[in-house]
């Protein structure tokens, strides 16, 4: 067997239709799996479909994963397709930054909602499909996308953002403790800079410096994530979970 061979596998991507999702999409359908993605918008989820069946068999379930009911909604109707899934990649999230004085409590509850309950409901609604999939030797996988903002002190005011991202992390230690004798890996890939809506106008005002405080000397490529997706969707990772896996070009471990 290929150690990154998804032939056969189901996945879904929570916020698959742009930024991060997208490369982790597109990695898992070249990989051979077959993938479910999902964002708020159906057109935004059309226009993902027309650009990734290219590399294979993909399907878009619009959802607003911030609520709880939601969740239970996209596990549903994937399950009235699948038997089973082998990944499930919970991406979607969002940031808000304000001065400290200023930071409004509704900020608070949208980034709180889509970036860390969102995670532990959608396990939680899978886990069913996930269980079916998984055995001793090919577990099912649970790919948390966290944040280097979560590991360290971000200069910018964005407290729910890090906060959230620092929780994910905790939150993959503790699911992967709980699920690993259920035959379900959970890890996190925590990203730095890589070309996304979220991080467009930081890059524009500060790219070259964001940049050169890789030890690369570069930000992200889609490659780069889509890699780090594979392998922890895969069996080459069939001994990792818990893990908390840096995508940043070394500006975490040179802090």
């Amino acid at each position: 067997m290929q150690l990154f061979d998804l032939t056969g596998k189901v996945a879904v991507v929570t916020g698959g239709t742009r930024g991060i999702g997208m490369m982790i999409a597109r990695g898992l359908l070249d990989a051979g799996a077959r993938v479910y993605i999902s964002s708020r918008k159906a057109a935004a989820g059309d226009e993902a479909v027309a650009e990734l069946s290219a590399h294979g068999t993909v399907t878009s379930i619009p959802a607003d994963v911030s609520t709880e009911a939601e969740c239970l909604r996209l596990a549903r109707e994937v399950g009235e397709r699948e038997e089973c899934v082998h990944v499930l990649v919970n991406n979607a999230g969002a940031t808000w930054g304000a001065p400290l004085e200023e930071f409004p409590a509704e900020a608070w509850d949208k980034v709180v909602d889509l970036n860390l309950k969102a995670p532990f409901f959608l396990t939680r609604a899978f886990l069913p499909l996930l269980e079916a999939s998984g055995t001793a030797d090919e577990t099912a996988s649970v790919i948390n996308i966290g944040s280097i903002d979560g590991l360290r002190v971000t200069p910018l005011p964005t407290y729910p953002y890090s906060a959230t991202k620092a929780g994910v992390h905790q939150l993959t230690r503790v699911l992967a403790a709980e699920l690993g004798p259920r035959n379900v890996r959970v890890n996190a890939i925590a990203p730095g800079p890589f070309e996304s809506k979220m991080m467009a106008e930081t890059l524009a005002r500060r790219g070259d410096e964001i940049a050169q405080s890789s030890v690369l000397g570069r930000i992200g490529r889609p490659d780069d994530m889509a890699g780090a997706a594979v392998f922890l969707a895969s069996r080459a990772s069939a001994y990792v979970t818990g893990a908390i896996l840096p995508v940043d070009g070394g500006i975490w471990a040179a802090r």
